[in-house]
């Protein structure tokens, strides 16, 4: 399970689902070129502040479960992992670029979803809409939600 990020001035469990399609949706993802991908993404872990939970692919797809920090937007997490998976895999596998012939491992696009530990939507959307309205007095157990995260 993943543990919050202590800073200086903050504190954070920031998780996110990103899904990455290869370019032509090719099928490129054999067993060894998955185990490059892990092992390529765990350096990228070592380098930066970009942690990865968990790791599946399929055939012509990938997704990440990964942690990483509010300085970082998903955006740029997004190109730093595409950019270096690429570039190390076209250069341990260079079969792979043969079946993707127009240079890219990845399609420009990607999912990327927001994964909560503590809460789905529902239960923040009513903690958050009640503040003030001495709701915290009537269901003090919501209370407990965050309790021990400041």
């Amino acid at each position: 399970m993943a543990e919050h990020i202590k800073k200086s001035h903050n504190k954070t469990l920031l998780l996110y689902h990103l899904v990455f399609p290869t370019k032509y949706r090719r099928d490129i993802f054999t067993d060894a070129v998955e185990k490059s991908l892990k092992e390529i993404c765990l350096s990228i872990s070592d380098g930066y502040e970009i942690h990865f939970i968990e790791i599946g692919a399929d055939s012509n797809h990938v997704h990440f479960l990964i942690q990483s920090v509010p300085t970082f937007k998903i955006t740029d997490i997004v190109m730093k992992i595409k950019s270096i998976t690429a570039r190390v895999i076209f250069k341990k596998h260079p079969e792979v670029k043969k079946v993707l012939y127009g240079g890219n491992l990845w399609t420009g696009g990607y999912y990327a979803n927001t994964v909560g530990q503590y809460a789905n939507e529902q239960v923040i959307r009513n903690y958050v809409k009640n503040q003030g309205n001495g709701y915290h007095q009537i269901h003090r157990g919501q209370l407990t939600l965050f309790e021990g995260l400041v």
